[in-house]
């Protein structure tokens, strides 16, 4: 299988749409809107990276990156997520390449980290790590993690675009 990660075009944005939703149609963690906020952070400017891998049956897996706002005044850092992997095609290393495309993004934007929501046991090998000055109200703190890109840490509260709280 040869797996493609490149940026969306205007072209890919029903297929994220159909793929976000099949990726979470069956979690337990989620409230299933996951493609709602995507749209919603495209049509507010706010996407900041959206990547796709695909390969020849098609895309198979997405992320989207955005800007966050820091309590602290920190600038640079952005969210992940979501990201997602068709259900069939989860557990090959689809979500791990998209996480690396991801980080490079970042790198190349000049970021200063980026947090998200999710499992420890598959982010923190890619260096996220919950951080105790880094929070995000009412979320178990373990499951809030973090990636300094700069070294630096700040201790902030974080808050999500607006777009995070789409339901269409």
């Amino acid at each position: 299988m040869t797996l493609v990660i490149r940026p969306e075009t205007p072209a890919d944005i029903a297929t994220i749409e159909r793929l976000t939703a099949a990726a979470f149609e069956k979690a337990s963690h989620t409230s299933r809107t996951e493609q709602f906020i995507v749209n919603a952070l495209r049509r507010a400017g706010a996407l900041s990276v959206s990547l796709l891998a695909e390969d020849e049956g098609g895309v198979v897996g997405h992320v989207a990156l955005s800007p966050v706002r820091l309590s602290s005044g920190d600038t640079g850092w952005y969210g992940l997520g979501p990201i997602s992997v068709l259900p069939e095609r989860q557990g090959l290393g689809i979500g791990a390449r998209l996480m690396h495309a991801a980080l490079g993004e970042l790198r190349n934007l000049g970021a200063s980290g980026c947090v998200l929501l999710g499992d420890p046991a598959f982010y923190q090998r890619f260096g996220f790590q919950p951080r105790p000055g880094l929070v995000l109200p009412d979320v178990p703190a373990e499951y809030f993690l973090a990636i300094s890109l700069t070294g630096h840490w700040p201790v902030a509260q974080v808050t999500y675009h607006d777009a995070f709280n789409a339901k269409e």
